[in-house]
């Protein structure tokens, strides 16, 4: 099978797969901060929480739902700043998978990727890749910054040149 990318383009392919994956995980979890309320741990993430207090009408009295979910709607989310993070982190994961699953698309695709394309991939992850603190947080971080840092590098060199051709 012909492959568009040099033995350092198939780092680069795996490797921004493994980001992309890593960091749709963590902008997935709810984990990013951790507390407590009403004596109970509490975790929430961009769009998702882990045991959250809702008002029981019966007992007139605030009580712990200890199950996690995602908010009932984007305006539940928490605050301005939270549904923000939740687009631009959400786009950035968008962003990281699309060009991790054409790099990979690359390793079986003749002509493919050629140097520009790799280097604009590149950049492309180089700008996906910012994001705003459980572990999820740190996974999404840990994602895109191996995404800005190692595969942004190793994107410029994994197209193979192109041949030549006097027409």
């Amino acid at each position: 099978m012909a492959s568009s990318l040099t033995c350092t383009g198939v780092i680069w392919a795996l490797l921004s797969f493994l980001c992309a994956a890593t960091s749709c995980v963590g902008f997935f979890m709810p984990y990013w901060l951790w507390g407590s309320q009403l004596g109970k741990p509490v975790s929430f993430g961009t769009f998702r929480r882990c045991s959250y207090p809702v008002h029981d009408e019966s007992r007139q009295m605030m009580v712990m739902v200890e199950e996690c979910g995602r908010y009932a709607s984007f305006q539940g989310i928490p605050s301005a700043e939270w549904r923000i993070c939740t687009i631009v982190t959400g786009l950035g994961c968008g962003l990281l998978l699309l060009v991790a699953l054409t790099a990979l698309m690359g390793c079986c695709v003749s002509e493919l990727i050629s140097r520009t394309v790799g280097r604009v991939a590149g950049g492309i992850q180089f700008l996906g890749g910012k994001c705003e603190i459980g572990w999820a947080y740190y996974c999404t971080g840990a994602g895109a910054a191996a995404a800005i840092l190692l595969c942004t590098w190793l994107a410029c060199f994994s197209g193979k040149k192109q041949k030549q051709y006097p027409y």
